[in-house]
C-alpha cells in the first residue's frame, strides 16, 4: 500500500504540474508585443476579404488610423488601416479595417467589413488593382525623408500617416506620406509613386 500510494502521488504531482504550465504559456503567447503593420501587408488582408464579397473588387483608397491604444509606431508601419473597395459588378463600394488591437470607433483585431453601399461607376479613373501597389509603405517613407530635407530633423516626433490613391498628376497610384495627425493639420507631406517607388512631389 505504502509504495502504490507514493506511486500515485507521483502521478497526481506530474499532472498538477503539466496542468499548470499549460495557462502559464497561454499567457506568454497572450502576451507578445503588439506588432504594427505596413501599408502593403494590411491593403493585401483586406483586399482577400474583399474578394470574397465581389472577386472584381477595386481599390478607391486607403488610409492609416492613429491609435492611442498602440503610441509607439515604427516610422513606416501603423496600428490600423482603412481601405474602400468598389465592384463594379455590383454597383457597391465596401470600406474594411484592419487593426492590431480592438479600439474605438467600431476597429476590431484583424480584418472587418463595413456594410455595403451604393455607388455609381464614376470617377472610373481613381481605381486601381492590388497588383499595381508594388512599394509598401516602409519603403515609401525612406524615399520621402530623403525629399524632406531637414523637416524630419526637425520634426522627429511627428506622427507619420499614410493615404493611399490614384489622382490625375500622377500615371500610378500614390502613397501621400504625411507628416501630422491628418492631411488637414499637416504642413508637409510627400507623394510617392506606389508601383515604382519613384518621387514624385512633395507639398509644404
Amino acid at each position: 500500500m505504502t509504495k502504490l500510494s507514493t506511486v500515485l502521488c507521483g502521478v497526481l504531482v506530474l499532472l498538477l504540474t503539466s496542468c499548470s504550465d499549460t495557462p502559464t504559456a497561454a499567457k506568454k503567447e497572450a502576451e507578445k508585443p503588439l506588432e504594427p503593420i505596413s501599408g502593403q501587408s494590411a491593403l493585401f488582408k483586406m483586399y482577400q476579404v474583399a474578394r470574397s464579397w465581389s472577386p472584381d473588387v477595386q481599390i478607391m483608397k486607403m488610409n492609416s488610423i492613429p491609435l492611442s491604444e498602440v503610441p509607439s509606431v515604427p516610422r513606416g508601419k501603423a496600428a490600423a488601416w482603412q481601405a474602400t473597395f468598389t465592384s463594379a459588378s455590383q454597383n457597391q463600394l465596401r470600406s474594411y479595417t484592419y487593426s492590431i488591437v480592438e479600439a474605438p470607433g467600431n476597429l476590431h483585431k484583424g480584418v472587418f467589413a463595413g456594410q455595403p453601399e451604393g455607388w455609381t461607376t464614376r470617377n472610373l479613373n481613381a481605381l486601381f488593382l492590388m497588383a499595381a501597389v508594388k512599394v509598401d509603405t516602409d519603403e515609401a517613407f525612406k524615399t520621402a525623408v530623403a525629399k524632406a530635407d531637414d523637416y524630419e530633423t526637425k520634426n522627429p516626433d511627428k506622427p507619420i500617416n499614410f493615404t493611399l490613391e490614384r489622382i490625375t498628376k500622377f500615371p500610378d497610384p500614390v502613397w501621400r506620406v504625411i507628416w501630422g495627425e491628418s492631411v488637414g493639420t499637416s504642413n508637409f507631406s510627400v507623394y510617392v509613386d506606389a508601383t515604382t517607388g519613384a518621387f514624385q512631389e512633395k507639398l509644404h
